[in-house]
């Protein structure tokens, strides 16, 4: 059985019409009480982090996901889904988030960039696989996918963590994070559910975890 974490603030019908394309159902929750009744768990999210946690702290739903992801079973983090397994975000302030993974999120540096690029980072880019720790063969959420590959993004701010949980990185203006695991807790930055035929399959993957 897989979840998708309901807090009103994500795209959700794009994230079920994912999963129904590759073939496996998946409920949207927004009980807390419920989630380990599950066996995989997605957390969505577009809009502001300090946002986002307030509507996951208004029912506990944010201990309950910590919960979900201390049972050892697969959560994924879509887009703000992942920001908010970090540490903290500076947007709009200062903000905790889910302390799943250690790390924090940031704004674009624009006075970074080589040359001048729009902020938010909007449309099609790269995500170059990092082959880290345990994984000499890549995680296994990207498995069967190149060493680079084309996601759909949007977003203006971007986690920062050391390397061991690196999963994915991608180039706008310079590095940064794209994708992290830190043992069954993942995180992807850009929209699998927008990503066409690259998208899909880290959904089939990570149904396969």
């Amino acid at each position: 059985m897989i979840g998708i974490v309901d807090y009103n603030m994500g795209n959700l019908a794009s994230v079920i019409n994912a999963f129904h394309k590759v073939g496996a159902n998946a409920t949207l929750e927004s009980d807390p009480a419920r989630l380990s009744r599950y066996n995989r768990l997605i957390l969505p999210g577009v809009g502001a982090f300090g946002d986002a946690m307030e509507h996951l702290r208004e029912n506990g739903m944010d201990e309950a996901v910590k919960a979900f992801a201390a049972s050892g079973k697969p959560l994924l983090g879509i887009c703000l889904g992942m920001q908010l397994l970090f540490e903290s975000s500076e947007e709009f302030g200062e903000h905790n988030g889910l302390g799943l993974i250690p790390g924090k999120v940031v704004a674009f540096d624009e006075k970074r960039f080589d040359h001048p690029l729009k902020v938010p980072h909007m449309g099609w880019n790269e995500l170059f696989r990092q082959h880290i720790g345990t994984t000499p063969h890549g995680c296994p959420l990207f498995a069967g996918l190149p060493d680079a590959f084309y996601l759909y993004f949007v977003h203006s701010y971007h986690a920062v963590c050391d390397d061991q949980y690196a999963i994915g990185k991608t180039f706008y203006g310079y590095e940064f994070v794209s994708a992290v695991q830190n043992e069954n807790v993942y995180g992807i930055q850009p929209h699998p559910e927008k990503s066409h035929k690259n998208g899909l399959k880290i959904i089939e993957n990570f149904i396969r975890l």
